[in-house]
């Protein structure tokens, strides 16, 4: 079960172009989707997951850090944004 809102889900053409060509991928990205609405930061620091802590009563922006098959060089980022009204996944590199 979710514990907060996170709006639409969109992702970068980037991250979309890679789900569409790899099945397994995709799935990373949905189930690090789930895990985020959930409140499972990922491959966050102490610091931020207090943030997002905290961020779930101040309404300020979540976000959440999940690698890929455990390569620290390949990550994507999960944003909720600050008023909820969307969720993107994008790699750093399309921050």
């Amino acid at each position: 079960m979710k514990k907060f809102e996170t709006g639409q889900l969109v992702a970068t053409a980037a991250v979309h172009s890679k789900m569409k060509s790899d099945e397994d991928f995709y799935r990373f990205c949905i189930t690090s989707f789930y895990r985020h609405e959930k409140c499972d930061w990922g491959d966050t620091c102490e610091e931020d997951r207090l943030v997002n802590d905290e961020a779930l009563e101040s309404g300020d922006r979540v976000f959440s850090v999940y690698y890929y098959k455990g390569n620290p060089n390949e990550r994507i980022w999960i944003i909720t944004e600050s008023d909820r009204s969307a969720t993107t996944i994008l790699f750093p590199s399309d921050y």
